[in-house]
């Protein structure tokens, strides 16, 4: 059904209306600046994850509807996951639908082989679409992804990495402009809507969108967070919004993050793969631990991974300055000594 319907809609026309509902001083004017400014990103190719679902799709009707100089330089990226047998295949027809009617450029991936669901993870599957997004990006030579988490994703992935310990940097996700130190950017528009209005305007307008059942399963952590918790929590704030002290909690601690990253910058205590400590002296603690964090990413596959307990210790000894070696895995360790932090590979037996 959904599908024939998607057939006989006017789409432009529900674009446009969508546009009308929605209008640009509902999108995050963080997107909206960097939409109409000059940067390559912005002025280059603009792929939408277009799943089919009520988010995905309000997303690309509203960039076509408010951004129409840019129609011609619009691709929407579809992933089937093969996970739900002739649902799935509908779910790419509709959207292959949708973007014909558009006249926007549509570009369809798959799993080879169909997996069970009970073999795949929540991270396995969106490590596999964000793969194929990268690779269509790549061969369009397109920067900017635009994706349509809204004001609920917000407050499901705090939850979530609240339960993990997340800090700032986590807490603060997903935001508006994202972006990516190989130069990708992903692009948020819609996160200071809830999925309720986002589905209120579509029903408004009698648009159709593709459901996906396994969003109604258990089995991983955001669906339990999205169909258990949030509804609870929602309620129990009430008469409070909950889902727009979450929006303004992200907004804020982005807030604070960018300002501890704009710290680290200042401080340039790094030097190739050695920290200088001497730098890093009277600085609070936040500010030695953000650059911690970027040091040890800097040593990408070199080193191996610090557990969060091996982290702290290292911190610490960090902080206090004193002589400690500490072992990052089978090829090498952490050391410092004489105020400096140095990887050194056991097996060149380097010098550090």
């Amino acid at each position: 059904m959904v599908r024939s319907r998607s057939r006989r809609l006017n789409w432009k026309g529900a674009a446009e209306s969508l546009a009308a509902a929605i209008p640009m001083s509902r999108i995050h004017p963080d997107v909206e600046r960097w939409a109409n400014s000059r940067s390559p990103a912005a002025r280059g190719p603009w792929c939408v994850a277009f799943s089919g679902g009520a988010d995905s799709l309000a997303l690309l009707l509203l960039i076509w509807g408010h951004w129409g100089h840019h129609r011609s330089r619009i691709i929407a990226l579809h992933f089937n996951h093969r996970l739900r047998g002739a649902q799935s295949g509908n779910d790419v027809r509709f959207c292959r639908a949708v973007c014909a009617a558009l006249d926007v450029e549509f570009r369809a991936g798959s799993w080879k082989r169909a997996k069970a669901p009970a073999e795949i993870s929540e991270a396995r599957a969106r490590e596999a679409r964000f793969e194929f997004f990268r690779e269509e990006q790549g061969r369009l030579e397109a920067r900017a992804l635009w994706l349509g988490h809204q004001k609920d994703d917000i407050a499901e992935t705090m939850l979530m990495r609240l339960a993990r310990g997340s800090g700032t940097a986590g807490l603060a996700a997903p935001r508006p402009i994202q972006r990516f130190r190989e130069g990708w950017l992903h692009v948020r528009p819609l996160i200071g809507l809830s999925k309720l209005e986002i589905e209120s305007a579509l029903g408004e307008i009698a648009v159709p969108w593709r459901v996906d059942s396994t969003n109604a399963k258990l089995d991983f952590l955001r669906n339990r967070m999205r169909n258990q918790v949030l509804p609870t929590w929602i309620k129990a704030a009430e008469p409070r919004d909950a889902l727009s002290g979450a929006g303004l909690s992200r907004s804020l601690l982005q807030e604070d993050d960018d300002a501890l990253e704009l710290w680290v910058d200042r401080i340039r205590a790094q030097r190739g793969l050695t920290v200088n400590l001497r730098a890093l002296e009277g600085a609070p603690r936040a500010v030695v631990r953000r650059v911690l964090q970027r040091w040890r990413a800097s040593l990408a596959h070199r080193a191996g991974d610090l557990s969060r307990q091996g982290f702290e210790v290292l911190l610490d000894a960090v902080e206090r300055g004193t002589a400690t070696r500490l072992s990052m895995g089978r090829n090498g360790f952490a050391q410092i000594r004489d105020f400096r932090l140095s990887y050194c590979q056991k097996v060149t037996k380097s010098r550090c």
